[in-house]
């Protein structure tokens, strides 16, 4: 697949995903920067590392800026969005791996739970709300 044709295939699959796969890509795409970040304190280097928790902070401010509190669970969400977030700053700073590590299990978790809730409510198992504070929304975060 040429590189041009690789773009191409990406842009389609999000215009066409729903709210729920988008999500679901942003969490994977979050993990991907943490683990490229991760890569690049192996090797030291540090504009890697910077950039790629930037990335990945980005996307966790995507995710609290969309939610719908008028959702209970969007309360929870904020809150470990911001834990997520801090932690990444942190890592960031300290150029500590250790707490971006910290940082990567609790997306890889909130991660593994969208994932549930979309198989519970394609199963009709999640109730009617179950994924509509998703970001309404259709953005992608640069990568």
């Amino acid at each position: 697949m040429t590189p041009n044709m690789t773009l191409a295939y990406k842009d389609n699959t999000i215009k066409t995903a729903s709210p729920a796969e988008l999500t679901l890509m942003l969490y994977d795409g979050a993990i991907k920067f943490c683990n490229i970040a991760l890569a690049g304190f192996e090797k030291n280097d540090i504009n890697k590392v910077n950039t790629n928790i930037i990335k990945a902070e980005k996307i966790i401010v995507e995710f609290r800026a969309t939610l719908d509190f008028k959702y209970p669970v969007a309360r929870d969400f904020d809150l470990v969005y911001d834990y997520i977030y801090r932690r990444l700053v942190e890592a960031n700073i300290k150029k500590d791996p250790e707490i971006l590590e910290d940082a990567l299990k609790y997306i890889r978790e909130m991660r593994d739970t969208w994932k549930e809730v979309m198989v519970r409510s394609r199963a009709g198992a999640g109730g009617p709300s179950a994924i509509q504070y998703v970001p309404a929304q259709k953005r992608a975060v640069s990568q």
